[in-house]
């Protein structure tokens, strides 16, 4: 393969071809055709870097010849050879064939060569950021199919072991064995919840949207139920304040995901001597948007991390032993669903946190109507 820009010249004229072949072959690696059809045969069967097309040939344009060529081969960038009475074909080549120059005749050959050469250089840049693009799709999904499979595999073995310290605590009577059994529980349990919330990521920030129609009320009976049985909420009130006034649509598990951490977070950070430990969760919806607000009396989030609690890894108070990848995957469901969210908090008062979706099937809706 030559190291020379490749550059493929379409005129109908043999005298000019020619003339142009011998200029140009000591820089450039040179390929001729005398039609139009020869030469996007040539374009589809071999590496082309710089195209370079008379606009007045017999049978096909220039203009026309671009237009098929960005079909057949995008990638060369693609020069118009045009006479000053032209324009109007100027612009069309500009507009349709996405013509990167055009030169006027008669050509000079050093006006020729800057435009190839400058040409030819970004269609190597060009080539360039396109390798690199797939190379890290490709990076990015092997990575998110070894976390997805990772998840999964590790699931297995954490119940396996999980269901041995129930049998082994159910036959030990020694009070101190079955402590050190309680341990391998909380440890287990730990390592399963971060599992959780590492599928929540997936979910939240890898995964397409998948629209269905949402009934909140039996969203959060569903949650409320799963929450009772995942922790102690014996000590904490939960009020729910649910009122939807028509259909709405959004994707159910990165609202699922939304829930879940928020409900975490209000039920995780409360102060731990308070009689009145409460959870307020309000949600108002009609067809077009949905307002959800998780409120609690917990120990609050410092000034100092307000501003940070939504970036990755950024835990919420100093207190905190999570993750720090609840509130990170909460913001990225949310911007997935093209909604905002706010959080307001004071220490030892408890925290706010205000989210706003829009119904993805008005959104749809709408996107379809400007085009």
């Amino acid at each position: 393969m030559t190291d020379k820009i490749i550059v493929l010249y379409i005129d109908d004229e043999d005298n000019n071809l020619n003339s142009f072949k011998a200029s140009l072959r000591r820089e450039f690696s040179v390929v001729t055709a005398l039609t139009a059809e020869e030469g996007l045969t040539i374009a589809a069967s071999e590496e082309i870097h710089v195209v370079i097309a008379d606009q007045r040939m017999p049978g096909m344009s220039g203009v026309e010849f671009f237009e098929k060529l960005m079909k057949i081969n995008p990638d060369p960038i693609r020069i118009l050879l045009t006479g000053y009475s032209d324009i109007a074909s100027v612009i069309d080549a500009i507009n349709k064939g996405e013509v990167y120059r055009f030169i006027d005749k008669p050509w000079n050959i050093d006006q020729v060569k800057i435009a190839i050469k400058n040409a030819a250089e970004i269609y190597f840049t060009r080539k360039e950021l396109k390798d690199k693009n797939e190379r890290l799709q490709k990076i990015i999904s092997e990575m998110n199919q070894f976390v997805y499979s990772l998840s999964h595999e590790l699931r297995g073995p954490l119940m396996s072991i999980s269901s041995v310290s129930n049998l082994a605590k159910m036959e030990s009577k020694e009070p101190s064995v079955r402590e050190y059994f309680e341990m391998i529980d909380s440890a287990t349990d730990k390592l399963d919840d971060y599992i959780y919330k590492i599928m929540d990521f997936y979910r939240a920030t890898k995964i397409e949207n998948k629209i269905t129609e949402i009934r909140f009320n039996e969203i959060i009976a569903e949650q409320l139920d799963f929450y009772r049985k995942k922790w102690d909420l014996s000590a904490i009130e939960v009020i729910v304040d649910v009122n939807q006034l028509g259909p709405f649509f959004t994707d159910d598990s990165k609202l699922r995901v939304i829930l879940n951490h928020l409900f975490s977070n209000a039920c995780n950070y409360q102060i731990e001597n308070n009689p009145n430990k409460t959870i307020w969760i309000s949600i108002t919806c009609d067809s077009n948007s949905v307002s959800l607000v998780f409120k609690d009396n917990g120990i609050g989030i410092e000034k100092e991390f307000l501003g940070q609690v939504f970036n990755l890894f950024q835990r919420a108070t100093k207190k905190s032993v999570g993750s720090g990848l609840g509130l990170y995957m909460v913001k990225e469901s949310v911007t997935q669903l093209g909604g905002e969210i706010s959080i307001d908090s004071v220490v030892n008062e408890g925290t706010t946190v205000n989210i706003f979706l829009p119904s993805l099937i008005l959104a749809e809706s709408e996107k379809e109507a400007a085009q």
